[in-house]
């Protein structure tokens, strides 16, 4: 088994005009590539925030961050940005698609950083992920002709198709009624295990963590 993230003695602290908040001190954090991991704990316990830094949103007050065997809290900003778009997928508790362009568009959009055309290899890509979680008949529909889990969905795939080490997801059901939650919720299960893909997801879902490899508990 491979560590892919490690964090040691992390913590984080905001600091206000009147007072000082430690959202968390001292946590050790390992992630095995190739495995879901949930981050679980009450609203406000630091789910988003250790979300955030793990994937080099953020950094952490103390402590170090150490992804692929590279630390990366102490990276400048712009070797931070490389870092995530060429390593690190993200999914929101919204799917965030832009309206005017189809599902296959918006899937390609994290390739068409720096203005650069995308290759027919790449497009086929893009079309096989959307057939693998059942869109193959939607590639050329719009945003407002999707159902929220269909956008969502569209999102995972948008947030897999740089081929990233790690997808980092927030909340990723947070926003669809049950049925719809319980389908992505297999989705990711099922892409976690059949491309290997590692999984570090921040959820109140109790199901969801059940199936998780790890679960990390905050407060």
């Amino acid at each position: 088994m491979t560590e892919v993230i490690r964090g040691k003695s992390l913590s984080k602290v905001y600091r206000t005009l009147v007072d000082t908040v430690a959202v968390f001190d001292n946590l050790d954090v390992s992630v095995i590539s190739g495995t879901m991991v949930a981050l679980m704990g009450e609203s406000g316990r630091g789910k988003t925030t250790l979300l955030n830094i793990l994937s080099g949103l953020d950094r952490p007050t103390s402590g170090e961050v150490w992804f692929a065997g590279e630390r990366i809290d102490t990276l400048d900003e712009e070797r931070l940005s490389d870092f995530r778009n060429q390593k690190v997928g993200f999914i929101f508790q919204h799917h965030y698609l832009l309206e005017d362009f189809t599902a296959l568009e918006n899937v390609l959009l994290p390739l068409r950083i720096g203005g650069r055309e995308i290759r027919a290899q790449e497009r086929e890509y893009a079309c096989e992920l959307l057939k693998k979680v059942g869109l193959g008949d939607r590639l050329h529909h719009y945003s407002d002709q999707l159902s929220g889990g269909e956008r969502q969905r569209v999102a995972i795939v948008r947030a897999l198709i740089h081929n990233p080490l790690v997808v980092f997801a927030d909340e990723p059901t947070g926003s669809l009624d049950k049925r719809n939650a319980e389908m992505v919720e297999e989705m990711l299960w099922d892409l976690c295990r059949s491309m290997g893909k590692t999984f570090i997801v921040a959820t109140h879902n109790h199901e969801l963590a059940k199936r998780c490899d790890n679960v990390i508990n905050l407060g």
